[in-house]
C-alpha cells in the first residue's frame, strides 16, 4: 500500500489492511507516496495548496526512516503518525513527528529529515513506483494487488472506506479486490462519498 500520512482515506485504508492481516493468508508492506508530489505544478484552491506545502515534512521522515530501519520501521512509523494525526487530532509538526519516531522506537533526531531536501529523490522514486502503474489522476490510497497473470500486479486507488471494516467484514472485501484485480480489463468502480472518515 502506498500512503501519505496526511490522507485519512489512506490511514483508513491501512486499518483494514492491518485486519486483513488477521483472517486472511496477506503479508502488507507500507511504501511512501507524495501528495505534494503528485500536486507540483497542479491549479489548486489556496486552502489545499497550503496542506500540501506540510505534506513534505512527514513523507521525508517516512523516507529517511525506511533507509536507516527499513520498511517495518515504515510500518510502525506510520502507525504512531497516524495514530497521533487522525486519532488523536494532534497538530501536525515537528514535535508530533519527533513524538512519533519516538512512540516507534525510532530516532527522534530524524525529525531533521523533515526540512531536508536530501531525501526527495528517494521519495520520488517511491512515489512513482507506487503511482506509475495506476496512473496521476488518483491520489492516496493506492494498493498493489495480485493480477490476473501470475506474478504480476494490479494498482488500484482505494478502496476508499469509513470506518474501516474488522474481522471477516475485512477479510471479504479484500476477497473482493482480489476478484476485480484477477478480472482482465477490469479499471474502476466508483460513488460520490457521502460520510466523512470515521476513526475508530
Amino acid at each position: 500500500m502506498w500512503f501519505d500520512p496526511i490522507c485519512p482515506w489512506a490511514w483508513l485504508t491501512s486499518r483494514w489492511l492491518l485486519e486483513v492481516e488477521r483472517v486472511r493468508p496477506v503479508d502488507v508492506r507500507f511504501r511512501v507516496m507524495s501528495l505534494s508530489v503528485l500536486n507540483e505544478g497542479r491549479d489548486l484552491p489556496e486552502q489545499y495548496r497550503s496542506l500540501l506545502e506540510t505534506g513534505w515534512a512527514p513523507v521525508r521522515i517516512c523516507i529517511a526512516v525506511e533507509q536507516r530501519y527499513g520498511q517495518q520501521a515504515v510500518r510502525d512509523l506510520y502507525t504512531a503518525l497516524g495514530t497521533r494525526i487522525h486519532v488523536n487530532g494532534e497538530e501536525r509538526g515537528t514535535g508530533l513527528y519527533a513524538a512519533a519516531l519516538a512512540d516507534a522506537g525510532l530516532d527522534p533526531d530524524l525529525v531533521k529529515a523533515a526540512v531536508s531536501t536530501d531525501y526527495d529523490e528517494a521519495l520520488r522514486a517511491s512515489h512513482n513506483a507506487g503511482m506509475k502503474p495506476v496512473g496521476t489522476d488518483v491520489g492516496t490510497p493506492v494498493i498493489h494487488a495480485p493480477g490476473p497473470v501470475e506474478g504480476e500486479k494490479v494498482a488500484f486507488f482505494g478502496p476508499v472506506v469509513t470506518p474501516a471494516p474488522k474481522g471477516e467484514a475485512a477479510g471479504r472485501l479484500w476477497d473482493g479486490v482480489l476478484l476485480v484485480a484477477g478480472t482482465p480489463g477490469f479499471f474502476e468502480l466508483k460513488r460520490s462519498r457521502d460520510q466523512d472518515p470515521i476513526f475508530d
